[in-house]
């Protein structure tokens, strides 16, 4: 399930999506004192990032962390976390936890064991969720084109995360999987401009999950997915 929510300009999704995320992240916290946001790449969601990062809450009590990452240096333009750092981690929520999905050099079967037991002790489920989606129709690093996406897509598959080697993308990634975001509190698709409208309303218009991902978010009949999308 899913609703649209349309905005003229970007700015005005960027501090609609900004207010809400920052209730939602508030009421986690007064309910159980801790709250957890997991947020996406690229360059839409910044502005949406600099929005957030100057509103005034418990930042110290809030964990950030990221739906996906290229398995890169944190120094490289790639990174995710390097986006997350230089454009959300600022302001007031420079004093926000980060939960680094990119821990060592190779992203080794056993890395993958501890960063599964670490994200399922100390972070899941998430309170909020932030996602991306591509033209192509993947969301986190769940590529339509990986040996991995029945995997990745399986909604009793056990683990919290899993490594993707996308076969139309660069850089092996490392990505939560569905079975762990489906169980996020709250879950939002944030695009913006025509292009995005045009994958979108084709990820509408049929169910093949395999084919276009983020219709696992779309049409779940026990999610809401709030689709915030701008020019």
């Amino acid at each position: 399930m899913y609703q649209i929510n349309e905005f003229n300009e970007k700015a005005a999704l960027d501090n609609a999506l900004a207010d809400k995320v920052a209730a939602l992240l508030s009421q986690a916290i007064e309910t159980k004192g801790k709250a957890s946001l997991a947020v996406s790449g690229g360059s839409t969601p910044k502005g949406f990032f600099k929005a957030l990062s100057q509103k005034t809450l418990p930042w110290k009590k809030v964990t950030i962390t990221l739906a996906d990452e290229r398995w890169v240096n944190i120094d490289d333009d790639a990174s995710n976390t390097k986006l997350v750092h230089e454009h959300l981690l600022q302001n007031n929520a420079s004093e926000a936890k980060f939960f680094h999905l990119k821990q060592g050099e190779a992203l080794t079967d056993e890395t993958l064991t501890d960063l599964n037991l670490a994200a399922k002790s100390s972070l899941l489920p998430l309170d909020v969720l932030i996602l991306g989606m591509g033209e192509d129709g993947h969301t986190a690093s769940l590529f339509p084109c990986s040996d991995e996406i029945q995997t990745g897509l399986a909604q009793d598959n056990p683990n919290a995360l899993l490594k993707v080697q996308p076969k139309t993308a660069p850089h092996q990634r490392i990505s939560f999987t569905f079975s762990s975001l489906i169980k996020s509190e709250a879950i939002f698709l944030h695009i913006a401009g025509a292009g995005k409208k045009t994958v979108l309303n084709k990820a509408l218009g049929k169910q093949d999950i395999l084919e276009m991902p983020i219709r696992a978010f779309l049409q779940h009949p026990q999610i809401n997915t709030q689709v915030f999308w701008a020019e």
